[in-house]
């Protein structure tokens, strides 16, 4: 279900709204349960006449048992108890940018689409096979990230090479494949356990806006 904050700046003459949907699709409450509909963005209404549009998806898709807000998905008429996430994100995706096509005016709003967060749960992506990013201290320094680039970036790429109206990629994925050292690990104050697909504030998102504002006044 969908949450939403606004931050309004008088002096500047902006006003920042956070969308908090993690599917960018809609998940409402059925008969059957909470439902991740795959083919339904409704709530993209909210997201009409922005001056920029800044969206994101991927990490939520992953998720499973008691910590996935949803608990079935559908498509047209076919309910799914679970389905590979991948095929299900790239469905969600594909509906994200149909809406896209049909509601966007390029003159009018600026898109861009955040790419895949990385998470850093198992050594072998860097060649340390029996280590996470628990008490990592350096950024992995080679010159390729062993590990290749996640499925989830792939869907991303697909899906944006194949929409219509002008989206900007935020490729982040690569550069933060390298902070295996950037995640909270044992100290994110909120959840018991291994976190290593947060990121510790300031630090590695920080880049990230950087490149956003690079990309808003080029």
């Amino acid at each position: 279900m969908a949450t939403s904050l606004m931050f309004s700046s008088q002096d500047y003459g902006v006003t920042i709204f956070l969308y908090r949907t993690q599917f960018l699709v809609d998940v409402v409450q059925e008969k059957a349960g909470r439902v991740l509909v795959l083919d339904s963005i409704k709530q993209g209404n909210a997201w009409l006449g922005m001056d920029v549009l800044i969206l994101n998806s991927w990490h939520w898709w992953t998720h499973t048992d008691g910590i996935q807000p949803w608990d079935y998905m559908r498509e047209g008429n076919k309910l799914f108890k679970d389905m590979n996430r991948l095929v299900a994100f790239y469905k969600g995706l594909n509906t994200w940018a149909r809406w896209i096509n049909y509601n966007i005016d390029p003159s009018r709003t600026q898109v861009f689409f955040q790419g895949v967060s990385p998470v850093h749960y198992d050594g072998r992506e860097w060649n340390e096979p029996l280590k996470s990013c628990k008490g990592q201290t350096k950024p992995f320094m080679g010159q390729r990230y062993p590990g290749g680039l996640p499925l989830g970036w792939v869907v991303v790429n697909k899906v944006l090479s194949r929409i219509k109206k002008p989206v900007r990629l935020l490729d982040l994925t690569t550069l933060s494949q390298y902070r295996k050292d950037a995640h909270p690990s044992l100290y994110n104050g909120i959840t018991k356990g291994l976190d290593c697909s947060h990121w510790c504030l300031p630090g590695l998102p920080d880049t990230w806006n950087l490149l956003l504002y690079a990309s808003l006044t080029s």
